[in-house]
């Protein structure tokens, strides 16, 4: 077996879809764009690790936003075609916000944190496991300087990354694809029960990363993307169908995309282990 690191999770969905690579960890969401044009080169999600979306509008604690209707009239910083830039419309709708009273301003993703520290912005459409950990890296609190507005938790009800595998995978060795989950089930308990081994191991695999701060974005990546009350019935790796297909109209919505599509095209929960395998401690 070979392992690469990746790009990006929409890359991965490409990558597989060409025929690069078999599986890989990516974004659902991106599945749901392809799929509806190309539904036999479409990856097939198998576990999803990504309960919650790891969007977030960012703020200063002491700033002007300290709600979302703050942000009407205000500059908010997002990556031009990032996830969660493309889905701000859908925040600000289930908010009450009115988007046209927002300033939507180009931002690198490498600068977000800075343009809104140095007050270029007083919003940022964050990746927030990654955000997170550029706060801290900067010197700063994330849990006392910052608000965070998390998607999830205002009203876009979608799911984000996880393992994925190509169709013709499934098909022609579905024992692989479930040795696979099985190993990754494995690796997901064992690390939500010990995070400070699995930044160790992430140190193993990449020695110049900090493994203190690495430990902090698993610590963070728990407890606000894969563990959610959904999680206590689904177990870890699995999804609700009724709230998967609520969450494919709103990327329809969200990315202009026409058709239908049936959740069990996206994902499949075959190739899961028995939920009881799948219970976090």
């Amino acid at each position: 077996m070979q392992i690469d690191q990746g790009e990006g999770s929409a890359a991965t969905v490409t990558r597989i879809m060409s025929g690069a690579y078999d599986a890989g960890f990516g974004d659902i969401n991106a599945i749901i764009q392809n799929v509806l044009e190309t539904p036999e080169t479409a990856p097939l999600m198998v576990y999803q690790i990504y309960n919650q979306p790891p969007f977030s509008v960012l703020t200063k604690s002491d700033g002007p936003v300290q709600e979302l209707s703050d942000l009407e009239g205000l500059r908010v910083g997002g990556p031009a075609g990032s996830a969660a830039t493309r889905l701000f419309p859908a925040l600000a709708a289930s908010a009450g916000v009115d988007v046209s009273e927002v300033e939507i301003v180009n931002v690198a993703t490498n600068i977000q944190e800075q343009m809104l520290i140095r007050a270029n912005i007083e919003a940022s459409l964050v990746f927030n496991v990654t955000s997170y950990l550029n706060l801290v890296g900067l010197g700063l609190d994330p849990e006392t300087e910052f608000n965070w507005f998390n998607y999830g938790d205002n009203g876009v009800d979608i799911y984000s990354n996880g393992v994925m595998v190509s169709r013709e995978l499934a098909k022609e060795h579905p024992e692989a694809v479930r040795g696979l989950v099985r190993a990754i089930n494995r690796a997901m308990k064992e690390v939500i029960a010990d995070p400070a081994m699995g930044a160790a191991t992430v140190k193993e695999v990449e020695p110049l990363i900090d493994e203190e701060l690495e430990e902090l974005r698993i610590d963070f990546a728990i407890e606000n993307l894969i563990i959610s009350d959904e999680t206590e019935t689904v177990g870890l790796g699995g999804v609700d169908e009724e709230r998967l297909a609520r969450s494919i109209e709103t990327i329809k919505e969200a990315y202009e995309l026409d058709g239908s599509l049936e959740p069990s095209i996206v994902f499949s929960s075959d190739f899961l282990p028995p939920l009881d395998d799948r219970t976090a401690n």
